[in-house]
């Protein structure tokens, strides 16, 4: 009896023995099929820099192929900058392995300082997946002097209150032996941004002069713009928002002696503003007034006249893994006379077919009924050909489409730019 006692514990001991290193046998299996991480990235962003500073992952070329897919929207921030969001989504192995980083820049930013800085940011999101990885024993993690003074609660005095400006300017000039062109322009950009305020501001000057010789005859162009623009815009919840918009301008090309508005509006997205990296539906309505003053009378006989008009913009805005879209379609019309009104139509969006296979489409349509500012008589064969002034159309129309197909190795890693 004590024999088979003996016996018992001792297959109980091996039986147990057995179990649990078949468990962590199996343990240890199932990390090592997650093995190397496959990363494949979809953004409007210098890749190849990405491929080349993280080396520690295969960088794959097709979604299908890989096992943790990063997708990086980005969108102008209140700085000057972008705002970069980056999701990444484990799939295969990784399945059900989420992260989220956020990444934001400002105008004062170098293109290497913001190529950087989203190289740091996508490492940070890839640690999650590479503590599961066969690489997790060979992590080397640190907090730099830099971070952890971050962590101190310290008041940051900004002495800009969120203000942005811009000064800039261009000259472009072209001669030949018959002729010869110069353009300049100048202006001044100010934004303030914050989450219930947009206050922005532009200046512009701009003047074109050009010149032609033919057969001993001289044809000479002028054209000479300049124009400011204002607007305050107020958040009222997450789906709601108004603002006032106003500006002047003078322009040849298109017979304004003088021309001022005002025009107040209020704007509504479906979906929170919170979102608007990923999707957005916007419906915007404005109802204002302008007053023209011509350089030449037009071709309603006028010098002068103030209009009331309104106007509907639908903006939709979809960035998704499968690809991007955007339209939008705009109405406006004179308050007094219905049939002046101009109907603007664009569309742009591209899909993933299938695996390397990408197609993309744009488009735009304007209806033009209000061209009330055309100079009267006929246009000389020089003005059109110098677009010297602007010329009476119904539409305009135009369309552009793109299809890519990439294959070939799918786990090439190695960057290299040699002539």
């Amino acid at each position: 009896m004590k024999y088979c006692l003996h016996r018992n514990w001792r297959f109980l001991y091996f039986t147990l023995f057995t179990f649990l290193l078949f468990q962590t046998g199996f343990s240890q299996e199932e990390t090592k099929a997650k093995g190397r991480i496959k990363l494949f990235i979809e953004c409007s962003c210098e890749r190849s820099y990405i491929r080349q500073e993280i080396n520690f992952v295969d960088h794959v070329r097709d979604q299908g192929l890989a096992n943790v897919n990063l997708f990086i929207y980005d969108i102008a921030n209140g700085s000057g900058g972008r705002t970069y969001k980056l999701e990444f989504e484990g799939v295969g192995a990784y399945e059900g392995t989420l992260a989220q980083r956020s990444y934001d820049t400002n105008v004062n930013m170098t293109a290497d300082e913001v190529r950087n800085g989203l190289v740091v940011t996508v490492k940070s999101g890839l640690l999650v997946y590479l503590i599961q990885s066969d690489l997790a024993e060979k992590i080397d993690y640190k907090i730099t002097a830099e971070g952890l003074s971050q962590q101190q609660d310290i008041d940051f005095d900004d002495p800009w209150n969120n203000w942005i400006f811009e000064v800039y300017g261009e000259a472009d000039l072209d001669r030949e032996t018959s002729r010869r062109e110069f353009e300049y322009e100048v202006g001044f950009e100010s934004d303030h941004v914050t989450e219930n305020w947009r206050i922005r501001t532009d200046l512009q000057l701009n003047q074109a002069n050009a010149e032609f010789e033919r057969d001993d005859e001289t044809f000479t162009s002028e054209r000479f713009r300049y124009s400011g623009a204002g607007s305050i815009v107020r958040s009222l919840s997450d789906h709601w928002s108004a603002g006032i918009f106003g500006g002047a301008r003078h322009d040849t090309f298109t017979n304004l002696d003088f021309r001022y508005y005002f025009t107040p509006a209020i704007e509504y997205n479906i979906f929170p503003y919170r979102e608007v990296l990923r999707r957005e539906i916007v419906f915007a309505y404005k109802i204002g007034y302008f007053h023209n003053d011509y350089i030449e009378p037009t071709i309603f006989g006028q010098m002068q006249e103030g209009i009331f008009n309104h106007s509907l913009d639908v903006q939709v805005r979809y960035r998704q893994p499968w690809g991007n879209i955007y339209s939008r379609l705009r109405g406006s019309t004179f308050l007094d006379d219905f049939e002046k009104n101009r109907i603007q139509l664009f569309g742009r969006f591209s899909i993933r077919v299938f695996k390397g296979l990408a197609i993309s489409f744009s488009g735009d349509f304007e209806i033009i009924r209000d061209q009330i500012n055309l100079p009267a008589g006929d246009a000389s064969i020089e003005d059109v050909l110098l677009q010297q002034r602007q010329i009476a159309t119904d539409f305009e129309l135009g369309f552009g489409f793109g299809l890519s197909y990439t294959f070939g190795s799918a786990f090439n890693n190695i960057i290299n730019t040699r002539l």
